[in-house]
């Protein structure tokens, strides 16, 4: 998992950055826009066509 200190944005917003699902929190694409380019993770709301993906975990 990654250190916050790395995260773009020092606060998040539910509903605005993020959601919770499951229990999990989903980024939004409002908050990898803020990041600035993929991460690699396969994200659902990826603005970046996934380019950091490897095409085998593409789905």
């Amino acid at each position: 998992m990654d250190d916050h200190d790395s995260w773009p944005l020092k606060q998040l917003v539910e509903g605005i950055h993020y959601y919770l699902e499951d229990g999990l929190m989903v980024l939004t694409e409002r908050y990898h826009l803020a990041r600035g380019n993929c991460c690699g993770n396969g994200c659902r709301h990826c603005p970046y066509d996934h380019v950091n993906v490897s095409r085998e975990e593409r789905t």
